[in-house]
């Protein structure tokens, strides 16, 4: 059938005529329709039953399966026959056009509803009222909505409820018709009062009556429906059932609101709010968005609004993003069209919402916010005195500015601008309102702004700034950024220019004013960023970027606060584009401030040096070289200051403080910044033309340095060590990746990897830093105490998360060796709370880097815990799998398992080696007589079954072959000692009764230096041991009643094919020992001697050995 290529009316049309010509005929046809629309390619019979019982009737009415023939049987009532629909009981529940994806099968299921809805439009002015094809059509749907198939009664109820849209239309028509004919009638009979009968008068007495009937009609088939299909499945089993109900009740209470609009129906979508799947949810929110959107509805709602109001406030919360976005826009409406409904306490949760990462969320919530809190009808009327069309604006931003302080989220003001960039965009872009307010805060008689709002105010400014010139959402909110539209781009370049044109008059001014905050100059001198820098020389406006060059250079020299001079420091680096026809005069300022500074500083440090031992310096000596030092680290950060050489008076700060100790922390931490930017500053200098002296004395400075920064490692001020560990981190980062466009011999003079000794101090530090808990003091502490140690437990946290992040980038980058990264992994679960994410990141960079040693890194952390273990143990006594700490590794062990995911193909040979690597380690020390004595670390087979289920089975008969290689026979495991033996096989061996047997048998795959298993005959069709085998078993039994399948799972048949086998020994060699391989073609014609009854079995298991081979071999 292919709807989509023939017209849906001309197709009903001419069914319509059918049945006009043999009704019994063509209400086949539509049965079949609707049969095969469900996927059955089964057949349908039909028998009458006028001539029996009903009693009779109900008995046959059933859904039963035939054993012997194999066919799923359905026998129901579709007025007026029986129908019994047979299809094979193999009928697959989850793939029917309706749920199956593709452009193709979404067209079907529109079409297949349009039909529905166009056979009752073409019907209804003929057959639809003739008591005969719509109680077949009900009959039929009602019996199939009833089925235990998902695909009968998912496309029976989809067809149900169009069909009762489709009615609820003509319902709709009828009524309007009936009302119109009464008018008529009335208006007539007034006219005509004093005459007996009318020709007229009678008409429209018989039409009227006629409508009457018709909607008798209609409200039996609406009733049938509803009652029949709606009120059983809207609580199916199945989500996108119970959804198609959902939404096509809130279809006929829009359509028809005088007989649906009412709590008998209301209730349904109330009820299903609550339902476990976000689609029903969501089309529940959907259907009351139509609703409430109609004013002259909303008043006949107060009962379900105030019933399930509380639960619409609560689904902005949805797990689901779709769901609360919609909420959230219900919501909206709800607070439009109802007054009063929305209480202040729940307003002021749900603008919260603007501060949320999902960004269509909170642009719902910012509209919320806008049109509820700051956007009041009349504003313009309310404009101040003088004011003028800013009037509006400033009492929005005022508005603005105390939401945004009282929320308290001081850090988010991007996201809130950001929530509110669609909808308020107009007055956000009023900088001139803005800016204005700041520099005539007290003037005008206006109210005066606080700090607070004049802080807040700046913040909002350089929040509207950035989003207007770059763009796109805020860090954070959205996946990526946007590709602008080209529309987009010209709004973009506009507001670029209308940004610069404004503040290059404006910032020097505010600067002015705010030159001794910190804080607001910061923020302040950000907005540079964003000008289009063309417009300083092609609007000759160079007077005023000399006021905005002095402006910075006075704030840069009052200032240490580091947010500032990073900030100031960041203009000079965007104004000097060499690009730019306002660089010389930019980097004349530039270079008069690093004279000053410079020259500040070296006054500084030859007063230190000039000082005689003791060295005592007062704290106004230290203040000023603490600034002094950080202005200079700041600059240096983005421009290079090598012309002046700080680096010499820096690092002889160093040396001293590494010889001596006696230097403030003020002085060391910017002395040690500084230092690391003027050796990055000559790293970064270094070229094809470097002569070999320079490259050498370099490489002495790195090294010098690097021992420095090793040196304070110990230092007694924890600032200290915590700045030296992350700079020496980036710094061994930088010199192990030196750009390869460099000639070689200097790239092998500067590289430097660490050594082992270094290493292994770097780990230490990380775990007596981070991973070593400070034991906390029982104290009784004030309400403010507690939120300022909870605040200084969270700088610590932070603090240990860069640590612990640097250190994992130098395992990431192959810096450090990749199995110093087990002791991390040791922290896992313990610390997953505070360090999860890195270390869960970590692994899964170095598992991208290099599989193998990724599983090789993880196993030797679990066998480093379980020698831990096992040595805490009492010696003579087995390892306790009760003990808290092998609870622990086992724990961590599942952990480890879950991040290799679902895709067993991706990470089949990293779960492989993992076995390799646990089963040697398992059976370590296996001596003594033929190894029948206990290994020592067998308990750790207890560690490696849980990645079992992450092998593919084919390769869990590889690993189990390997296994055998170390399994003497007969198996000692009379006692508890060998359980783990047991528990394992068992775990590779599980799901194995109906597949293929381990390889083992027939000389293949032959353990090494170990006793082999008996070889069985390839055919067991019966699935038991050949006679043979059962003899030796049943003469074994007795040393092999704990472990009696390991015998005999070596000895079951296998169906796989030689390509196969041979693919997997390509792909996990390290699991094959070389003379199996040599062996394999001698054994070849065995493997191929199956029947071809064993040959026509082709296993799922052999379809999942292809894949995995065409995805490697691609």
């Amino acid at each position: 059938m292919h709807l989509q290529e023939i017209s849906e009316k001309s197709v009903v049309d001419d069914w319509v005529e059918a049945y006009k010509q043999d009704r019994n005929v063509a209400l086949l046809d539509l049965i079949n329709f609707f049969i095969q629309c469900s996927g059955c390619q089964g057949m349908v019979t039909a028998e009458m039953f006028q001539s029996l019982h009903k009693k009779d009737i109900m008995q046959k009415m059933t859904e039963t399966f035939d054993e012997e023939t194999g066919l799923q049987y359905k026998k129901f009532v579709a007025y007026p026959w029986i129908l019994t629909v047979t299809w094979p009981v193999d009928m697959d529940n989850e793939d029917y056009p309706l749920i199956r994806t593709g452009p193709y099968w979404k067209k079907f299921k529109a079409n297949f509803c349009e039909f529905i809805a166009v056979l009752v439009q073409q019907c209804q002015c003929s057959i639809l009222y003739d008591s005969y094809l719509m109680d077949t059509i009900i009959s039929l749907l009602t019996g199939l909505a009833d089925s235990m198939v998902r695909a009968f009664r998912h496309t029976s109820t989809l067809a149900a409820m169009k069909l009762l849209t489709a009615v609820v239309s003509v319902h709709l028509n009828l009524d309007v018709n009936k009302h119109n004919a009464q008018r008529l009638y009335e208006v007539e009979k007034k006219r005509i009062s004093g005459k007996r009968t009318n020709y007229r008068l009678d008409q429209l007495e018989r039409k009227r009556k006629e409508y009457e009937h018709k909607l008798l009609e209609i409200q039996h088939m609406t009733n049938a429906i509803f009652k029949g299909t709606f009120l059983n499945r809207y609580r199916d089993v199945i989500p996108e059932i119970r959804a198609a109900c959902i939404e096509e009740i809130g279809s006929w209470i829009k359509t028809y609101p005088d007989v649906f609009l009412n709590d008998s129906y209301l209730k349904y979508i109330g009820w299903m709010l609550y339902d476990k799947q976000a689609e029903v949810r969501l089309k529940c929110l959907l259907g009351l968005q139509g609703i409430y959107s109609r004013k002259e509805l909303v008043s006949r709602m107060d009962l379900f609004t105030s019933r399930f109001k509380d639960r619409i406030v609560s689904m902005p919360l949805d797990k689901d993003h779709e769901v609360a976005v919609q909420a959230m826009k219900l919501l909206m409406l709800m607070s439009q069209n109802c007054e009063d409904v929305l209480s202040a306490e729940d307003c002021e949760m749900l603008y919260q919402f603007v501060y949320t990462t999902h960004r269509p969320l909170a642009v719902a919530a910012g509209e919320f916010l806008y049109k509820r809190l700051l956007s009041h009808e009349g504003d313009e009327e309310i404009q101040p005195k003088g004011g003028g069309k800013s009037g509006a604006s400033t009492d929005q931003l005022k508005r603005l500015i105390c939401f945004f302080l009282q929320s308290e989220l001081h850090k988010h003001v991007a996201y809130l601008i950001d929530s509110l960039w669609d909808w308020a965009g107009k007055f956000l872009k009023d900088w001139e309102c803005m800016t204005t307010l700041l520099l005539k805060n007290t003037e005008e008689g206006r109210e005066a702004l606080s700090d607070a709002h004049e802080s807040a105010l700046i913040e909002i400014i350089l929040a509207t700034v950035k989003e207007a010139a770059e763009g796109h959402p805020p860090v954070g909110r959205g996946a990526a950024k946007k590709i602008l539209s080209v529309k987009e781009k010209k709004i973009q370049l506009e507001d670029c220019t209308k940004i610069t044109e404004h503040f290059i008059v404006v910032l020097p001014q505010l600067l002015a004013k705010y030159s001794t905050d910190a804080q607001k100059v910061a923020s302040l001198l950000q907005i540079p960023q964003y000008y289009d820098l063309d417009v300083y020389s092609t609007g000759h406006l160079e007077q005023h970027l000399d006021a905005l060059l002095r402006e910075i250079k006075d704030i840069a020299s009052k200032h240490s606060d580091i947010s500032v001079l990073e900030a100031s420091s960041r203009t000079y680096y965007v104004l000097c584009s060499e690009e730019l026809a306002i660089y010389s005069q930019v980097d004349c300022a530039r270079t008069q401030l690093i004279d000053e500074l410079m020259r500040e500083l070296n006054q500084l440090l030859d007063d230190f040096c000039q000082k005689e031992e003791g060295f005592c310096l007062d704290a106004g000596e230290i203040s000023r070289m603490h600034s002094a030092l950080r202005r200079v680290a700041a600059f240096h950060n983005a421009h290079d200051l090598t012309k002046w050489n700080p680096y010499d008076k820096t690092s002889r700060l160093l040396v001293f403080e590494m010889e001596r100790g006696s230097l403030p922390v003020l002085v060391i931490l910017p002395a040690l910044q500084c230092t690391y930017f003027s050796l990055l500053w000559r790293l970064a200098a270094v070229s094809e033309n470097s002569p070999k002296e320079s490259l050498f004395a370099l490489r002495r400075e790195l090294r010098r340095f690097s021992q420095i920064c090793l040196c304070f490692l110990h230092h007694k001020e924890e600032g200290v060590r915590e700045k030296a560990f992350m700079i020496l981190c980036d710094w061994l980062l930088i010199l192990s990746h030196q750009d390869s466009k460099n000639k070689e011999e200097a790239v092998g003079l500067l590289d430097y990897l660490p050594s082992t000794s270094l290493q292994e101090k770097l780990l230490s530090f990380i775990q007596e830093h981070v991973f070593t808990e400070a034991e906390e003091e029982s104290r009784d502490l004030t309400e403010e105490e507690e939120r300022k140690d909870e605040s200084c437990k969270l700088d610590d946290l932070h603090k240990k998360r860069s640590l612990l992040a640097a250190y994992c980038r130098l395992i990431v980058f192959n810096v450090v060796e990749m199995t110093a990264a087990a002791e991390i992994y040791k922290h896992y679960v313990k610390t997953y709370n505070d360090f999860g994410d890195i270390i869960k990141e970590t692994l899964s960079k170095t598992r991208h880097n290099n599989k193998i040693q990724s599983a090789k890194t993880l196993i030797l952390c679990l066998q480093q815990l379980f020698q831990a273990h096992a040595e805490s143990q009492d010696s003579s006594s087995n390892v306790d799998f009760t003990s808290a700490s092998f609870t622990n590794m086992k724990e961590l062990a599942r952990r480890f398992s879950l991040t290799f995911g679902w895709d067993q193909v991706k990470s089949r040979e990293s779960v492989a080696m993992i076995h390799k690597e646990g089963i040697e380690f398992a059976f370590q020390g296996t001596t003594g007589v033929r190894g029948k004595c206990v290994p020592p670390n067998l308990s750790f087979l207890l560690l490696i079954s849980e990645f079992s289920n992450k092998l593919l089975k084919p390769d869990k008969r590889l690993v189990y072959a390997y296994l055998q290689r170390y399994m003497a026979e007969p198996l000692p495991c009379r006692g508890d000692e060998w359980q783990p033996l047991v528990w394992y096989r068992n775990s590779l061996l599980a799901n194995e009764d109906e597949e293929s047997s381990v390889p083992g048998g027939s000389g293949e795959w032959a353990p090494v230096g170990t006793s082999k298993v008996p070889a069985f005959k390839r055919k067991l069709s019966n699935g038991s041991l050949p006679e043979s085998s059962q003899t030796e078993a049943a003469r074994k039994a007795p040393e092999l009643q704990c472990a009696s399948q390991l015998a005999s799972a070596a000895g079951r048949s296998r169906k796989r094919l030689k390509s196969r086998e041979m693919h997997l020994q390509d792909r996990l060699p390290f699991l094959c020992p070389g003379a199996t391989r040599r062996r394999y073609c001698k054994d070849e014609v065995k493997a191929e001697d199956v029947s071809e009854e064993g040959r026509g079995k082709h296993t799922v298991e052999d379809d999942d050995v292809d894949v995995v081979g065409a995805d490697q071999d691609s």
